[in-house]
């Protein structure tokens, strides 16, 4: 798999490829899934540095109290981190199969063919629905095939499930 391509995707949402005739579109995941995530990962590591910060300069001193500041360094590894898993996630939908690619070091894909897909499910939690997000479930026959596409506007999980909802019942009416 092309790097160049998949950060097009992540930043374009779709890209060129198709062009070609066999490639899939990918469609890659919107940014506040992105923005959410970092949020969240300031947020509990800012608490954890205060908190620590304060225990340690109560128990220990202040020169104890500057270990306070490894939290931090874990927030930057972290920023970066959550940007390169953002932009590794993406969707293709086929005409047979949705594709979901996603991973940094370990890439995986999975290919959920339509006719054994057997619920197809939209959540959205609270920090999601806050966010506008929500995320995609697939269940298969098969429970190593279930899939999740998370992060996804509100509007586009609603249509992609009632999409593959639709296409499931169309190549299940067959087995």
């Amino acid at each position: 798999m092309e790097t160049g391509s998949q950060e097009n995707t992540a930043h374009n949402g779709r890209t060129g490829a198709a062009s070609a005739g066999h490639e899939p579109v990918w469609t890659g995941l919107p940014p506040g899934l992105l923005r959410m995530r970092r949020l969240l990962l300031v947020v509990w590591l800012g608490l954890l540095t205060v908190g620590l910060a304060v225990l340690l300069g109560l128990l220990a001193g202040p020169v104890w109290a500057t270990f306070a500041l490894l939290p931090l360094a874990v927030a930057v590894w972290g920023w970066v981190m959550l940007g390169r898993n953002w932009r590794s996630w993406r969707y293709a939908e086929r005409a047979d199969d949705l594709l979901i690619s996603r991973g940094v070091l370990w890439r995986e894909e999975t290919v959920v063919p339509y006719g054994r897909m057997q619920l197809v499910e939209v959540t959205s939690g609270p920090v999601e629905r806050h966010f506008g997000l929500a995320s995609v479930q697939l269940h298969t026959a098969a429970a190593a095939t279930d899939a999740t596409i998370p992060g996804l506007d509100p509007a586009e999980a609603e249509r992609l499930r009632d999409r593959l909802t639709e296409l499931g019942e169309a190549r299940s009416a067959g087995l």
